[in-house]
């Protein structure tokens, strides 16, 4: 046995620092991390009497999330090229950046909380303002873990990142569960804002690691900070765009019915829309795949398209059995899931399902588009999410009408995203393929 492992281990250690290895090990942290969020909703649904309350408020923090979710791929980018510094150079950068956003954060809470009321009126969740007051200060503190996510997949450390994901939902889980007990909906809205505390605490002690053991080389001079957050924030303006009108599309509906629907139904139509939305995950991960293949495509002159029709293969094949148990067992779907009590609105699921599948496509369509370096297609499709809260708010009061308005949106947004994407670029003169080939991390942020 001793022969055996001596003869192993060095296969196993190279494995281990496969670059295949790390991007399996970080797609596991993605899966363990969702699968957490699933068991929040869960229990969160069946803790709360009023979960469609909670389920606006996540709704209204997920869309403020965005300019995190795309300044995490823009750090990431710029950590590789060695843009942000490295070693102690890095740290100072993530020190500067953090200073200037607590800053900002306190000048934005201290806004949030004087304007709570309007806030929670909006957002449909006037029995708790101080609930819609934390949404403002947890999406600024969501954007600190995600620049200090960035720099850490920059200089390599994706077990961190991994740990970051999976932390994020159990502190979220347990700490709003405690909350919950007390504060009720405030309570259990407050296990976001603390999870992306506790994991801005654990990535800054990571990165403080990595300087630690960073030796640079002999007579080399370790970078400074050369980039400020808000030319940083700049930079990435058209990823943000992109991603803000995705997530107006995936969450606007539930903070809708909660205008549109009495407590108890608006509790159910949220937990239906959680299960109807899974196949935007899906999407999401054959995304990982399209971006860089379109970017290197691109690069030699060669048809795109194709790309983004066998994503689009994907999504659709694996919305079958979905659409079937959507179909045919939804209400034993939800009552199984999320309780009896839950199970109001389980008939919107299948036109849910439909809608949030149509969403699924035209999130390739815009990761495409992006791909492209596109932009001009933000101004349509901005002005279709802009429209959606003032149709749903016209909505029929039941949940199968309302959802069958929320499938028309979708649809019609789908249709012009594809009239768009599939609309053949002239290839230019800088868009030839470089000497070598980059490398998957950097055409996926591109």
């Amino acid at each position: 046995m001793a022969a055996v492992r001596a003869r192993l281990e060095p296969r196993t250690q190279t494995l281990r620092d496969s670059d295949t290895a790390k991007a399996a090990g970080l797609a596991g942290a993605m899966i363990a991390n969702n699968v957490i969020a699933l068991g929040s909703t869960i229990v969160f649904a069946r803790l709360l009497t009023d979960y469609g309350s909670l389920g606006a408020l996540i709704s209204y923090l997920l869309i403020l999330t965005v300019v995190g979710q795309a300044m995490q791929v823009a750090t990431a980018r710029e950590g590789v090229l060695g843009h942000l510094g490295v070693g102690l150079g890095l740290v100072s950068t993530m020190r500067n950046w953090t200073r200037t956003l607590l800053i900002v954060t306190a000048g934005l809470t201290v806004l949030s909380v004087l304007l709570r009321h309007p806030i929670a009126s909006a957002v449909g969740v006037s029995h708790y303002p101080w609930a819609a007051a934390v949404g403002i200060p947890a999406g600024c503190l969501y954007l600190e873990v995600s620049l200090l996510r960035g720099a850490l997949q920059g200089v390599g450390d994706y077990k961190g990142v991994g740990y970051s994901l999976i932390g994020e939902q159990a502190v979220r889980l347990v700490a709003g569960a405690i909350l919950a007990i007390g504060l009720s909906v405030t309570g259990a809205y407050l296990g976001s804002l603390i999870s992306y505390i506790a994991m801005s605490v654990y990535c800054l002690v990571q990165l403080r690691r990595y300087a630690a053991g960073y030796t640079p080389p002999a007579g080399a001079a370790i970078p400074t900070a050369r980039v400020s957050l808000w030319s940083h924030l700049r930079g990435a303006w058209a990823p943000m765009a992109g991603l803000a009108i995705i997530a107006v599309l995936q969450n606007i509906d539930i903070i809708a019915a909660k205008h549109r629907f009495d407590t108890k139904v608006a509790t159910s139509y949220a937990a239906v829309a959680v299960a109807a939305k899974v196949l935007i995950w899906v999407a999401i991960g054959a995304g990982f795949y399209l971006v860089p293949e379109v970017s290197r495509r691109r690069a030699e002159g060669q048809d795109t398209r194709t790309v983004l029709i066998k994503t689009l293969g994907i999504v659709l094949v694996a919305s079958l059995p979905c659409l079937l148990i959507y179909a045919f067992a939804s209400h034993l779907l939800i009552s199984t899931v999320f309780g009896a009590k839950k199970a109001s609105a389980s008939n919107s699921l299948l036109p849910l399902g439909a809608a949030f599948t149509v969403l699924a496509c035209t999130y390739l369509a815009v990761q495409y588009m992006l791909a492209l370096k596109r932009t001009w297609f933000l101004l349509p499709l901005g002005l279709i999410a802009v429209a959606e809260p003032v149709l749903l708010l016209q909505a029929p009061r039941n949940p199968a009408g309302f959802a069958v308005v929320v499938l028309g949106i979708q649809a019609v947004a789908a249709v012009v995203a594809f009239a768009l994407a599939f609309r053949r670029d002239r290839v230019r003169r800088d868009d030839s393929p470089p000497a070598t080939a980059a490398s998957p991390e950097l055409a996926s942020s591109s």
